[in-house]
């Protein structure tokens, strides 16, 4: 596939690793119609920077090298070395993380102990407080202004020839797909590795554009002209979104209404078809470690609490290192609890062979997934879910919904 290709088929995260791949006097990251972040190429690209494109995209595909056989790979969550639940020791980092501020905690940590000297990591933008932006952190004050959920549009790698160009380390933060795209090219090049030693992410259920948050705006009566600060999650848990305007108008939202009801039927098809929402390639991964409530996770605002999941050796080295020395408090925490409190992650996993299998007849490019498990999920999963995946895959591809 070319890179117009993969963005035609749907294929594209909007990561900016394309842009990385090639440089951006030849690709540019730009906002498109429907709203989501896309690569506009500059000029003709050579067969070489094609073959780059390719190579990086985490779009088209995702491979783990391993094979995903190790008795630590869990068909569904990923590789396993050591998860638990807890949160950010210093309050004010847990109130203002998206849960319980583990991962702010933690890039703290990082910085504050010389371990990295920056942190790459999205926040909202200065200039434009609806949009993102990606920058480079190097104070506990910059990790806390950039704490919290952003439910729109990010292509952090492709800010990360710019994070080269500073010197020394640093660790980088981004969505499951954005982290898998950075491990691509840190595989092919050795020195970009000897420069990250940390790859933190999140589970994600996907990228709204920016279309959704028009709409929430909407509902909360405020005029997206006139906002100055835009927050869809933090100060709590879950926290509210909250807009504020130069006038001083202040409007927010509850989450389940926000990310339930109006963000989350805004996402860009190629989450709809992804494998990895739970960060497999990434050290550490952070998520919402929902309590529990009639079988569904409870969206009750309360102390947050992060599920934690290390999944290399470096992330368990890391997590036992913050754990230590008291920055995060956290405890074991059981897989068996994990489909309670993401069930959306445990669905879409589940469900890819029957949605591959509606969209390879009707001829609708999808993703490939080798070696993380696909086939086992299916087996496990219902076989009255698997039909209702397939037909209702096939269904929305053929009403245009993909």
């Amino acid at each position: 596939m070319t890179l117009e290709t993969i963005v035609n088929a749907g294929l594209c995260t909007g990561c900016g690793a394309c842009q990385y791949a090639v440089g951006e006097q030849a690709v540019s990251m730009r906002l498109s119609a429907s709203g989501f972040l896309r690569p506009v190429a500059l000029r003709t690209l050579t067969g070489v920077e094609q073959d780059a494109v390719r190579a990086v995209c985490p779009g088209i595909g995702l491979e783990r090298k391993e094979g995903g056989q190790s008795p630590r790979y869990h068909p569904v969550w990923g590789p396993i070395v050591r998860m638990e639940a807890g949160h950010a020791t210093d309050e004010e980092v847990r109130y203002k993380g998206s849960s319980g501020g583990v991962l702010s905690a933690i890039l703290i940590h990082l910085v504050e102990s010389g371990k990295v000297d920056f942190v790459v990591h999205t926040r909202a933008s200065k200039a434009q407080p609806l949009m993102n932006e990606t920058a480079c952190s190097a104070t506990r004050g910059e990790i806390i202004d950039a704490a919290g959920s952003r439910y729109a549009p990010a292509s952090p790698v492709s800010a990360l020839t710019a994070a080269l160009n500073r010197p020394g380390r640093f660790a980088f933060v981004g969505k499951p797909c954005d982290v898998a795209a950075v491990r691509k090219i840190m595989d092919r090049e050795p020195a970009v590795a000897a420069r990250i030693p940390y790859l933190l992410s999140f589970m994600c259920a996907g990228t709204p554009s920016m279309k959704g948050t028009m709409e929430m705006l909407k509902r909360m009566d405020m005029d997206p002209s006139a906002v100055t600060a835009l927050r869809y999650r933090g100060d709590g848990w879950p926290g509210l979104a909250c807009a504020e305007s130069a006038d001083g108008a202040r409007r927010t939202m509850e989450y389940n209404e926000a990310w339930g009801r109006i963000l989350n039927r805004h996402l860009q098809p190629r989450c709809k078809m992804c494998a990895d929402g739970t960060g497999e390639f990434a050290d550490i991964v952070g998520a919402d470690a929902w309590h529990g409530k009639d079988g569904y996770p409870d969206f009750t605002e309360q102390e947050g609490r992060s599920l934690i999941i290390a999944r290399t050796a470096a992330g368990e080295a890391l997590l036992g290192e913050v754990k230590a020395g008291g920055v995060v408090s956290a405890q074991a925490f059981s897989e068996t609890e994990l489909v309670a409190i993401q069930p959306y992650q445990y669905r879409r996993k589940s469900e890819q062979v029957a949605r591959r299998m509606a969209a390879w007849f009707l001829r609708k490019p999808w993703p490939r997934f080798k070696n993380m498990g696909i086939g086992q999920c299916a087996l496990r999963y219902s076989p009255v879910q698997n039909a209702k995946a397939f037909v209702g895959t096939g269904k929305r591809i053929l009403t245009g919904r993909f």
